[in-house]
């Protein structure tokens, strides 16, 4: 997940070097999006991890 992030970033970096400020600002806009969805799932399975490790 975090190298399709890194992709749409390269691919928003030369749409906006060469001028295409919509395929950059749409390919940063799903970055973003796919980033945060990322943190979400990663905090939830440090979560579910830490309740399945516990033990009484």
């Amino acid at each position: 997940m975090l190298r399709l992030i890194l992709v749409l970033l390269v691919i928003a970096l030369v749409a906006g070097i060469f001028g295409f400020g919509g395929i950059a600002a749409g390919a940063v806009g799903i970055a973003k999006i796919i980033f945060f969805i990322f943190i979400i799932l990663l905090l939830l399975s440090i979560i579910a991890g830490g309740i399945r490790g516990f033990k009484w």
